[in-house]
């Protein structure tokens, strides 16, 4: 960055562009650390992973635009987070992109007091995304940030100091949120989110002190002059300060695949790895050396589809945009063809998301449309729901996000389709959203089918079996590293050694021998003689309970239960 700017208290489009580049190359070096702050020592801890997916996708597309101004490039930086938004974490800070574009509405360059106004109205619009803000989280560390920066800012200050004051102001507010929020004192941790949001931070001050180390990579060093030459902002965003610069992702097609295998194999092989599926389909997502050599690894298994391999380069960066842009707009075409089509649209349809082939299945069963692969460990973005909505030949379409983590980046797909009505029902758990589909009429108006779908997900009380990934204690109960796990709407209610004894002891927490059915769903790693011995001691303890028993694919839970 051009020290010159600095002492003149303003930046410009370019220097923005660089910050979204420090910022998410600063979130990446700790994305694991950020990770590990779950509340919960359960094997899907990812804020730290969606949020860097946001803020990469923010990058990449800041990094496309040609253009200098501050408003041009802070509208696309906000553009890109929404569309890559995953999980709740990813859609706060996608929201808190969005304000702050709003706030640089209309500026070609922008001086302290302007971009920490910017900051404020960020903090606002997050707020207001959020329908009950909880403090100790990534909003108030957010809100103290941009309060520091503002005061200081109105002092006079330049544009680095003034974001010096608000993360030392942010540093503060992270320190108190275990005082703010019980499950994380419990825990021993810091809110994670408010974490992340301090590491992009950091990002952007490093470039504004020029810095390339740990705490901030802008990844420019020099900008070319040339007016047709390409900004090396984006030229360098992984070339020169990335270990594994060719990001690689694709599908995985088999029929006995092992996502816990192939993950075990191919860790160390790259960054950023991510494995996720069951037997049958596998998404598999890691930054690596050798792209080829992935490759070759995954075809002993079964065929590749899908595949994406992008060489984090300004050239290569826009050739895989105008793809992603040429698959939206054939999908946008097959839509138009089927609405054109006479009687091919009908009124409603539905969207769901689900991980396993086996509750895919179920969902199919039930008339929903579209099932987005997607669950604890890889939550979908914003745009994935989109495009998902998107194929649905409806007028109206109701999406079920069948995660609390989902719900938020569910609700953007309103802002970005333009052509259908689209509901959220905000179903948390899978036998939620399986008791939304009993209450679906496809003949019904849209709003009593959307009053009915959420009536249903009161009318069951939902569980899942997993595992410990680290030591820990919740209220009353000690926790060990590999522990079974046992958690009732979201909260752990036994821990044991023994699968059937802590799956046992959750049913029991769920109140199942005053309902009249339950349902399990069991896991990629449990066998059909493991549940079968679950639903027999069931049958033996009740029999006026009825039991349904289904072979759910998913991963890293050992059950999904509900009893309603």
């Amino acid at each position: 960055m051009k020290p010159g700017n600095i002492l003149d208290n303003v930046i410009d489009g370019e220097q923005w562009k660089e910050m979204m580049l420090a910022g998410a190359r600063s979130l990446e070096r700790r994305r694991r650390e950020v990770d590990a702050l779950n509340v919960f020592p359960v094997p899907d801890g990812d804020t730290g992973t969606n949020m860097h997916l946001t803020i990469q996708s923010a990058a990449r597309d800041a990094a496309k635009v040609s253009g200098k101004s501050l408003s041009e490039i802070a509208s696309a930086a906000s553009m890109g987070s929404l569309m890559g938004a995953r999980g709740n974490s990813g859609v706060i800070l996608s929201q808190l992109m969005r304000g702050i574009a709003k706030g640089l509405e209309g500026l070609a360059a922008g001086n302290a007091l302007q971009v920490a106004q910017a900051l404020q109205n960020g903090v606002e619009t997050a707020y207001r995304a959020v329908m009950k803000p909880v403090e100790g989280t990534i909003l108030t560390v957010a809100r103290e940030t941009a309060k520091g920066a503002l005061s200081k800012a109105k002092q006079g200050a330049t544009v680095l100091e003034t974001l010096e004051e608000g993360r030392r102001k942010g540093l503060e507010a992270l320190a108190k949120t275990p005082d703010l929020l019980p499950t994380l004192k419990q825990a021993g941790v810091v809110d994670a989110g408010g974490q992340g949001f301090l590491a992009i931070l950091d990002g952007w001050i490093g470039a504004l002190r020029g810095e390339t180390g740990p705490a901030a990579d802008s990844g420019a060093s020099e900008r070319a002059t040339d007016e047709g030459e390409a900004p090396e902002t984006a030229r360098d965003f992984t070339v020169e300060f990335l270990e594994y610069p060719y990001c690689t992702e694709f599908l995985l097609k088999g029929k006995a695949l092992r996502p816990e295998q192939i993950r075990r194999d191919l860790t160390g092989r790259g960054d950023c790895l991510l494995v996720v599926g069951e037997p049958t389909i596998v998404k598999i997502h890691i930054h690596t050396q050798n792209p080829g050599q992935i490759l070759d690894y995954a075809l002993q298994w079964g065929s590749l589809h899908e595949v994406q391999i992008h060489n984090m380069l300004a050239q290569n960066e826009a050739m895989a945009h105008a793809r992603k842009e040429q698959r939206a707009g054939e999908a946008s075409a097959r839509v138009e063809e089927r609405a054109a089509e006479p009687g091919s649209e009908k009124e409603l349809g539905v969207v769901a998301v689900a991980m396993g082939q086996g509750i895919a299945e179920v969902f199919k069963s039930l008339g929903v449309d579209e099932v987005v692969s997607g669950g604890q460990t890889m939550n979908p973005s914003t745009e994935d729901l989109a495009a998902a909505v998107e194929r649905v030949a409806a007028k109206h379409v109701f999406i079920l996000p069948n995660n609390g983590n989902i719900v938020l980046a569910a609700r953007q797909v309103k802002e970005l389709v333009a052509d259908k009505k689209v509901y959220v029902v905000p179903s948390k758990s899978i036998p939620q959203g399986i008791a939304a589909l009993l209450n679906f009429n496809p003949a019904g108006a849209p709003e009593d089918n959307l009053a009915g779908m959420e009536e249903g997900l009161g009318q069951v009380v939902s569980g899942e079996v997993t595992y410990a990934v680290r030591d820990s204690q919740y209220g009353g109960i000690a926790i060990n590293a590999g522990d079974v796990l046992g958690l009732v709407d979201d909260q752990i209610v036994a821990s044991g050694k023994d699968l059937l004894s802590v799956t046992q002891a959750t049913l029991a927490k769920m109140g199942w021998r005053d309902r009249d059915l339950v349902t399990i769903f069991y896991g990629q790693d449990v066998t059909q003689a493991e549940a079968k011995r679950v639903k027999d001691w069931l049958n033996r303890e009740n029999p006026q309970v009825e039991v349904e028993v289904h072979a759910g694919g998913q991963p890293l839970y050992y059950y999904i239960l509900g009893v309603e």
